[in-house]
């Protein structure tokens, strides 16, 4: 692909474009931008500045990457964002840069739909898919091929697993566990994200032993030390990752639903 910038696009003389960009009309660099190669940046689309993309990047129609964080401590100092590779990033996404000093991270093969906010200070990791009109506040991080469905709303500080689903429109105040599936408002843990788990090829014997890790943790009574223990002897790495997950909640974790409430 060589590089195509349209006339009406708007790019600082001191950004240094790559030969294979794209720029579609009226689209914005500012400077302190750097974009890596075969990224192709659609028509309106703005990269504000301290932001950088990698390689092979979609960034489509009316999308602003960059911003300043909506943080009324704020001072105007500078911060980043930074996205990695291969990045989907649909129409009217907002992504912001953090606070003074800190970096906002999207990581690699990520899908953003259409009118996604991630906020500022947020932590993305790679192949995650954040369905139309998902709102992040502040300092969430969100694992590795996690899920959520359209209309999530996700507060402050608040992890999301690697491997989990959240339901749609779902409100999440507290972790999510990894490997599980999340609804409802407030978010409660409905079982294990068999689904993803099968198609991130994840060995039949390890989602067993998934399904009697999630047992000891949400549906046993266990106080949760002794439930951590169990999980331990249980012996699988994705269990221990599960239980190393809940144990160090801050915002504590989404428990199951009440009988009936499932």
């Amino acid at each position: 692909m060589s590089r195509d910038i349209h006339p009406t696009a708007l790019v600082h003389p001191d950004v240094d474009l790559p030969d294979d960009v794209r720029l579609g009309p009226y689209a914005v660099v500012e400077s302190d931008v750097r974009i890596g190669r075969g990224t192709e940046v659609r028509a309106h689309a703005v990269l504000k500045r301290y932001t950088t993309l990698g390689e092979d990047n979609q960034v489509h129609e009316g999308a602003v990457l960059g911003g300043e964080p909506q943080d009324v401590s704020f001072d105007g100092g500078a911060s980043s964002l930074r996205i990695g590779d291969r990045n989907r990033i649909r129409e009217g996404v907002t992504i912001h840069r953090a606070g003074a000093g800190r970096e906002t991270v999207v990581g690699s093969d990520c899908f953003l739909m259409a009118y996604v906010h991630v906020a500022h200070d947020d932590r993305l990791g790679d192949g995650v898919i954040v369905a139309n009109n998902v709102a992040l506040a502040g300092h969430v991080e969100i694992g590795d091929r996690a899920f959520l469905s359209g209309g999530v709303v996700v507060h402050q500080f608040c992890r999301i697993g690697r491997l989990a689903m959240i339901g749609g429109n779902s409100k999440i105040v507290q972790d999510c566990l990894p490997f599980v599936i999340t609804d409802g408002a407030p978010g409660r843990a409905r079982g294990l994200n068999v689904v993803g788990l099968r198609r991130a090829g994840v060995a039949a014997s390890q989602v067993r032993a998934l399904k009697e890790g999630y047992r000891l943790l949400l549906r046993s009574s266990l106080p949760l030390p002794a439930a951590l223990a169990r999980m331990t002897a249980v012996a699988d790495p994705l269990v221990d990752e599960m239980a190393a997950f809940a144990r160090s909640a801050k915002r504590g974790f989404a428990h199951a639903g009440r009988a009936g409430d499932e």
